[in-house]
């Protein structure tokens, strides 16, 4: 059973490779890139895989039986992108497709949901066997970005005390190798978040503890919070996104405590203080 992922060079990408290789034959793998010559590390068949040059689809998922779709990170028409993987897969005769998605992508009202749902659509329109991943927020929003957080002297957002249960990027790596290896997922929608939820002060509070300086959490107006993020290089579009997240966040839109990420890790999700103390080492 040849199983492909889609944007092996990322991060995500890696990780879940890397999960994958534990649980099923590496010969059975194939890595998908832009540019496969960043892949030789991986010891994985490598193809030539880019969202937006659809004749090279057929190609690069030849013999594939199993196809991880990663979302794309570009946000010019995503949701395009999308429909011409999805479509090439039927065309070959994939049989199976995964697609990392958003927590509660089906309701959602976030601006960054609306692509997850529109490719959730145009899956279930299709041919293909389907499991749905539904992550939740990524830590590393946060803690990537905790060393500018610690220079400028406070956390900044537009979140006030929602709460988020968000995990590591590792996590959901792992999540998504254990599906991809195991057919019994297939026709399954899980929604994914770590066990444990905070606040932003809380995540301030976890770094200050950490770091023994004093970071607090500084709440902003989020037109306030927006022109900030577009000041240090973010697309205004995307800046919108993020603002967009923290906004609603309080109504619950990036919690989950169903505990379905942990059970189908088989452990419990990585904690906080673990997290932030990674991320300052």
């Amino acid at each position: 059973m040849t199983i492909a992922i889609t944007g092996a060079s990322g991060q995500l990408g890696r990780l879940a490779i890397s999960h994958l290789k534990t649980l099923t034959d590496p010969a059975e793998i194939v890595a998908l890139a832009r540019d496969p010559g960043k892949l030789g590390d991986l010891g994985v068949i490598a193809r030539a895989f880019d969202y937006t040059r659809p004749a090279g689809f057929a190609a690069a998922l030849d013999g594939v039986k199993t196809l991880a779709l990663i979302s794309s990170s570009d946000f010019n028409d995503r949701q395009g992108q999308h429909r011409n993987v999805i479509q090439a897969a039927e065309a070959v005769g994939v049989e199976r497709i995964i697609y990392t998605s958003i927590l509660k992508a089906d309701r959602s009202p976030l601006l960054i949901a609306a692509d997850h749902a529109a490719t959730e659509d145009i899956i279930a329109a299709s041919s293909l066997s389907a499991t749905i991943l539904r992550n939740g927020w990524y830590t590393e929003n946060w803690t990537d970005n905790l060393g500018g957080a610690i220079a400028a002297g406070a956390l900044i957002g537009a979140a006030g005390k929602a709460c988020f249960t968000p995990a590591t990027r590792a996590d959901y790596a792992h999540a998504l190798a254990v599906v991809a290896a195991d057919p019994t997922h297939a026709d399954q929608t899980y929604e994914l978040a770590g066990d444990e939820g905070f606040t932003l002060s809380e995540l301030a509070a976890e770094v200050s503890r950490q770091t023994g300086k004093t970071l607090p959490y500084n709440d902003l107006p989020g037109e306030v919070y927006q022109g900030i993020l577009e000041s240090l290089g973010l697309p205004p579009g995307f800046a919108q996104l993020l603002v967009d997240v923290d906004n609603k966040a309080g109504e619950g839109w990036l919690a989950d405590d169903s505990g379905t990420l942990s059970r189908l890790l088989g452990r419990p999700t990585v904690r906080l203080d673990l997290a932030v103390a990674n991320a300052l080492a």
